[in-house]
């Protein structure tokens, strides 16, 4: 995979979280990040670069209104692609202005993961195969507070109560008509649906559907607790003594 990073439309808080994502999906052999680092406000971007083995490539606005981070990153990437070294691109941004080059490489038959805030518009987003919102990469707030000097319990409630919250399931709005038909379309004849397929087609329709979002680490766990929705089922996988997760709506 190639990582690349747009500094002005990404934050550094999530870097963790983040490389820890795209493991998931492959081995992120080029990692480089676009911005004028000379510019108070990638101050944070320069604390990470060595710790995440990222290359910084350094882009002077010239012009007050014109981003030359963009085309760096563009014509980066149209590079990389013709060397035809790489199964996919990791995009780390929040701007529609990539929408293009997200096409342009799943034209190609490459896998293209998007990495954005909340504000990324839709054409973005599903111009990727899959969109994480970078809020769910963020760490827990208490890890924010870890190896600060220990405070009095009255202290840390005033701590907690006005640290900021993270956008967790309590912010979404569980789309259960939509996951109800995706089951519906994923299901054989029975009404079965195994739980790798059903995701699989949850993200096709929707390339930002990410079961973090409302409060579960994973799909299984979400599909598991929502007893009023589906009927879950474990079963063994042929030759194998491994069992798999299948449901069915309710």
């Amino acid at each position: 995979m190639a990582v690349l990073i747009d500094a002005d439309n990404a934050q550094a808080a999530v870097v963790e979280g983040l490389f820890a994502e795209i493991a998931r999906f492959g081995e992120a052999t080029v990692r480089r990040i676009y911005g004028d680092f000379t510019a108070p406000t990638s101050a944070s971007w320069k604390k990470v670069l060595q710790q995440y083995a990222i290359k910084p490539v350094q882009q002077f606005a010239y012009t007050t209104g014109k981003n030359a981070t963009d085309s760096m990153l563009i014509i980066d990437a149209m590079d990389l692609l013709y060397t035809r070294k790489f199964d996919g691109f990791c995009l780390i941004t929040s701007d529609s202005d990539f929408t293009g080059l997200a096409m342009r490489l799943r034209e190609e038959g490459l896998t293209v993961l998007g990495f954005g805030e909340k504000k990324t518009p839709e054409a973005f987003r599903n111009a990727c195969h899959k969109f994480v919102l970078t809020e769910v990469l963020r760490p827990p707030i208490a890890d924010k507070f870890a190896g600060l000097p220990s405070k009095s319990e009255p202290e840390q409630k005033v701590i907690a109560s006005t640290a900021p919250i993270t956008e967790t399931g309590q912010k979404h709005k569980f789309p259960k008509e939509f996951v109800l038909a995706a089951l519906e379309q994923s299901s054989d004849d029975a009404g079965w649906a195994h739980l790798g397929t059903f995701g699989s087609y949850l993200t096709k329709l929707q390339s930002d559907f990410d079961s973090r979002l409302y409060g579960y680490k994973k799909l299984s766990d979400l599909v598991k607790a929502k007893t009023d929705l589906f009927v879950t089922e474990e079963r063994e996988a042929p030759g194998s003594n491994q069992k798999v997760l299948y449901l069915r709506a309710k």
